[in-house]
């Protein structure tokens, strides 16, 4: 199974991505959009995992007890060299604290952590050619869109299964984190 750790969107901020996608998608942009019901926050890619590790990084996971995150979605932005349009979310000090300790949770499991630094963001639409930048839709952004702030009160255990018109995501398991007083 293929596997990552993420944060689900609330319901408001799917509305708000679904009509800003819908002002953006052209028939001719050159994008693979992804589906509304794929949207989420990326804490950990964990990718080919054995049932050992599976059962590991849920039991790991499980012992997190972290306070909710607020998620504030910035702007929209672009992976250029991959093609990838995003929305940026704000690397507040609680979600970059989430995601040290699901990282450092699969560490446990065997899991390589990403060499990366931390960028999180909301996947909207990819190229159909590789390092393929979408110039025409850079051009028809005139305006940075704004985003309703929410409070991620759990993380998801997703599996991932890849098909020919993108991936489809299901939840494995869930995890609460505490809210604020």
């Amino acid at each position: 199974m293929r596997l990552f750790v993420g944060i689900p969107l609330a319901t408001t901020i799917h509305g708000e991505l679904s009509a800003l996608a819908a002002r953006l998608k052209s028939m001719d942009d050159g994008l693979r959009w992804t589906a509304p019901e794929s949207w989420h926050i990326t804490l950990e890619f964990l990718g080919n995992t054995s049932p050992e590790q599976y059962e590991c990084v849920a039991a790991r996971l499980g012992e997190l007890h972290l306070l909710s995150v607020p998620i504030a979605l910035e702007r929209l932005g672009f992976f250029a060299r991959a093609g990838i349009l995003i929305v940026t979310v704000r690397p507040a000090p609680q979600l970059l604290l989430l995601q040290q300790r699901v990282s450092a949770a699969a560490g446990l499991c065997s899991f390589t952590p990403e060499a990366r630094p931390y960028q999180p963001h909301i996947t909207l639409a990819r190229s159909k050619g590789k390092g393929r930048e979408p110039n025409d839709l850079k051009s028809n952004i005139h305006r940075q869109p704004a985003f309703t702030s929410f409070l991620a009160n759990e993380f998801l255990l997703y599996e991932s299964f890849l098909g020919p018109t993108g991936s489809r995501y299901e939840v494995r398991k869930r995890f609460p984190l505490i809210g604020r007083s």
